[in-house]
């Protein structure tokens, strides 16, 4: 049963605060991985927020679904956190924060279809042509990368490719929850899936520690990190689906770039090209029609 709609006041404060949240996650990220390198700042976040999130589990008097669905909440940590964290890590090392979350934009064009694949969900003719748009608007991205899409020294063709397979991780965790952990409560699933991440990357980032101590402003950007980006922003999101339903929580992901260019450009002097507004936008489109967000209307009997 469909939660009952509720008016924009009610949601869209939460909404427009997980977009945020989710937009400066690319700034926070960029911040840590400069001082902590890319697997480090990945441990850092999903430990800290593991720990926020694991009081609130249970005070709902979820331990023993927690204990129950272990296994199958660490795999999809490794999948949604683990991985792609160290992989956007690495790649704002060597392309804008707002190249970055544009291509995190084509996480729904994964998830549409890894699904086809793997759930045999059906792919009409408007998701279909969602896919075309959508990876075609990539091409157009990653045709004017500054520095080139090129794999040799100065070329961003590895930084693109590590944007491109953390959604790629995205859309498999969101076909294994399908699978595995449908049923199970949001946050249980987010609560084992960060300590499965935390896990993963334990032995690889106290290994890859930084001889020279992390700045205090490094430890901050982390915090926000973990805390507000991921423990926080996972709340808002389980939240906003409870009050509005999936479909309109996901469109959250077409905001997200706004808010990562414009702290960008402020913040960061970067700059956005006409050419990566262009991309962006097919991007967007192709991501609606390809996630069932937005149809096709079939034209009228005559």
């Amino acid at each position: 049963m469909n939660p009952s709609p509720l008016p924009w006041r009610q949601w869209l404060p939460d909404f427009v605060l997980l977009a945020l949240l989710w937009g400066s996650s690319f700034l926070f990220m960029r911040e840590g991985a400069v001082a902590f390198g890319p697997v480090t700042t990945a441990w850092v976040r999903v430990l800290l927020a593991a720990l926020m999130l694991t009081p609130v589990v249970i005070w709902r008097g979820e331990v023993g679904m927690l204990r129950q669905h272990w296994r199958h909440t660490w795999v999809v940590g490794v999948l949604s956190s683990g991985l792609p964290f160290v992989l956007y890590a690495y790649a704002l090392l060597h392309i804008s924060t707002g190249m970055s979350s544009i291509l995190n934009a084509t996480t729904p064009l994964f998830g549409a279809l890894i699904a086809w694949f793997w759930l045999g969900e059906r792919l009409n003719s408007a998701r279909a042509l969602g896919l075309a748009l959508g990876f075609g608007g990539v091409l157009l991205l990653v045709s004017d990368v500054p520095g080139g899409m090129g794999f040799r020294s100065g070329g961003t063709g590895l930084a693109v490719l590590a944007c491109l397979g953390a959604t790629t991780c995205y859309g498999l965790a969101g076909s294994f929850i399908q699978r595995y952990l449908k049923g199970v409560s949001p946050m249980v699933v987010a609560s084992g899936s960060l300590w499965g991440a935390s896990v993963f990357l334990a032995l690889p980032a106290l290994w890859l520690w930084p001889e020279q101590a992390p700045s205090a402003h490094a430890w901050l950007a982390l915090g926000a990190a973990g805390l507000l980006c991921t423990a926080l922003a996972y709340w808002l999101y389980f939240r906003l689906i409870s009050r509005t339903g999936p479909a309109r929580a996901l469109t959250v992901t077409y905001l997200i770039p706004v808010f990562a260019n414009v702290i960008g450009i402020v913040l960061l002097d970067e700059v956005i090209t006409h050419w990566m507004l262009l991309g962006g936008l097919v991007v967007i489109m192709g991501t609606a029609l390809a996630s069932g967000l937005v149809g096709l209307r079939r034209a009228p009997n005559l």
